[in-house]
């Protein structure tokens, strides 16, 4: 999928981190996007800077009349052709908490709904539209990018939660490429590992600093317009489909 003018596009999480720096490279090739994001996020500001060819849609990427909203505004400003899912929420649970107590199954499942069951909800409700278009001229009707986590495959001791939903979402790459395939649909997965994101802000200095430590090269974390770099690459290379992709500067996660 080489020209992006006159597509549209949906970016979940857009409103920060990597999905706003995603937002960012749509535009600047020429795509209509839709951020969708929650209703307390800066989706609403952030279109606002970023122009007329952003619209918010306020989404909770589990809940389906959301994302129908989210791709029906897509649809308004042209054929939606790429789905770019940045959405994810995270949260430190133990199999056993170091009190005794077994893990909570409520917090479990809450982090499992939003990156699991979401990815799903919106990779199938977007699909659904992109097999209704017309194939490009590289015989495309859409490509959907989610987006996992290193933890996939190290989580650090307190991710049982993240790490299950992401590995999830790695095992469920390769398996909708191939339901997709005879629609003419793409999937790929990016897996980062430590990028300078709202949701590693939240960790204290001491804790930024170990994790810094772990870096190979290029030592220091990841900017979200890498990220960006990449799912621009998987929209636009025919032959990125069923896989996950690394990146993480060679970073292998240690136990904590």
């Amino acid at each position: 999928m080489q020209k992006f003018e006159g597509m549209s596009a949906v970016v979940t999480g857009g409103a920060s981190g990597l999905g706003l720096a995603t937002v960012k490279r749509l535009l600047a090739r020429g795509a209509q996007v839709v951020i969708a994001d929650l209703p307390g996020s800066r989706g609403a500001e952030a279109a606002r800077e970023l122009g007329d060819a952003t619209t918010f849609v306020p989404a909770d990427v589990t809940s389906e009349a959301d994302m129908i909203a989210a791709y029906d505004a897509a649809e308004s400003r042209g054929n939606l052709r790429a789905l770019i899912h940045c959405a994810g929420r995270g949260g430190a649970v133990r199999v056993v908490e170091k009190d005794g107590t077994p893990g909570s199954l409520e917090a479990y499942e809450r982090v499992v709904r939003t990156n699991l069951t979401g990815s799903f909800n919106a990779l199938r409700l977007a699909a659904a539209r992109m097999a209704r278009n017309t194939p490009d001229e590289q015989g495309e009707r859409g490509v959907c990018v989610m987006t996992a986590s290193v933890a996939a495959y190290e989580g650090q001791i307190g991710q049982v939660p993240y790490a299950s939903s992401k590995a999830g979402v790695v095992g469920m790459t390769l398996v909708a490429a191939r339901d997709l395939a005879s629609k003419a649909i793409r999937v790929c997965t990016i897996a980062p590992g430590l990028f300078d994101t709202p949701i590693l802000s939240g960790l204290s200095g001491e804790v930024r600093e170990a994790l810094r430590k772990t870096l190979l090269h290029p030592p220091r974390m990841g900017m979200p317009d890498e990220f960006a770099a990449l799912a621009m690459h998987i929209v636009e290379n025919p032959m990125l489909n069923g896989e996950t992709i690394r990146l993480d500067g060679a970073l292998r996660m240690a136990p904590r």
